[in-house]
């Protein structure tokens, strides 16, 4: 059989953790077939980590350390990723579902002339029979499963924190070439002017294992500080619903939703989100669902697993100091 490719994304010097978890899909998948699992990362930062990318699972790691490539150029990035899958004779190519990765699997399947198999919760594939998926639609209410024919080359993207991360095995080697993106660069359309790093580094949402979210029960930004020593406690993400983001409460980065960021957590905790169906698409498959809504009619609650019907402004203080004295004992 052929290898499968995996996409690996890079941030500043390092590989995001659902990097990982498709490393270690594409692991699995390569073992029940006999095949091989060769990555491609792109950028001169990530050049510099790739060579740990086979305590993963990786077999080969092609790297095109270009330093004009460390900030993301679709184009090129494509591009770069098309004659890896050539060179590997891959014919199973796979990325995190993230912003990164739903831009460059689009443009890798056009450019390959590839299936596209996109946000994918559940994967099988054999050269025989092909990819076989599954993805939520309908706000997380129902499944759709999606089947590709075993001859058709794939491009599938998967859903960050529901396929687990393998253990790290440092004894395992892979084999690391250096490639080229083949873009002449005078061709390309969109180019880096310069690149404007936060002062504070929080954890992405669409990344962390819990994510602690407010919505307009908070009734004005400064209350967002809630929420943000919740999740300070919990070691989380802080997420946020479209209406506040709209209210310029929070910026867009933390919105979770339809409109904004898929997430899969271990836990979500809703805070004053009455559970809009746009903000439950993005989230409803989370593994625990927590709500605290003062309305026991939200509609959040019919997604969660443990609901609190209470007012946020007691519930959350006294949360988080259980949260703080739990970890202090």
């Amino acid at each position: 059989m052929g290898t499968i490719l995996v996409f690996a994304e890079c941030r500043d010097g390092a590989f995001k953790r659902s990097t990982h978890e498709a490393i270690g899909v594409a692991r699995r998948i390569a073992d029940g077939c006999s095949g091989g699992v060769s990555v491609v990362a792109i950028g001169a930062g990530a050049a510099g980590a790739a060579p740990g990318l086979a305590a993963y699972g990786a077999d080969r790691v092609l790297c095109c350390a270009e330093e004009a490539l460390d900030s993301y150029q679709g184009q090129a990035y494509a591009a770069t990723i098309a004659a890896a899958a050539d060179k590997e004779s891959a014919s199973l190519v796979l990325a995190p579902a993230s912003a990164m990765g739903k831009d460059v699997a689009a443009r890798l399947a056009a450019r390959l002339d590839a299936a596209s198999a996109c946000d994918l919760t559940a994967i099988a594939w054999s050269p025989e029979d092909g990819l076989k998926g599954a993805r939520p639609v309908y706000s997380g209410k129902a499944i759709v499963s999606l089947s590709v024919a075993g001859s058709t080359r794939t491009v599938a993207t998967l859903r960050p924190n529901v396929f687990p991360a393998p253990a790290a095995d440092d004894s395992r080697e892979a084999a690391t070439e250096t490639i080229d993106c083949p873009l002449d660069r005078s061709g390309l359309r969109v180019r880096t002017v310069r690149v404007e790093t936060p002062e504070e580094q929080e954890l992405d949402v669409a990344e962390a294992s819990i994510v602690v979210s407010g919505g307009r029960g908070l009734k004005e930004a400064a209350n967002f500080s809630l929420v943000r020593d919740l999740a300070s406690a919990l070691g989380a993400a802080v997420g946020a619903s479209r209406a506040v983001v709209d209210e310029g409460w929070i910026p867009h980065k933390h919105q979770v939703g339809q409109t904004g960021k898929v997430v899969s957590p271990q836990l979500y905790i809703a805070c004053g989100i009455s559970g809009a169906i746009q903000h439950l698409a993005g989230m409803s498959s989370s593994g625990t669902i927590v709500a605290i809504n003062k309305d026991p009619e939200a509609p959040i609650f019919k997604v969660a697993t443990y609901g609190i019907v209470g007012d946020l402004f007691e519930v959350l203080p006294a949360l988080t100091q259980a949260v703080k004295d739990h970890t202090s004992s």
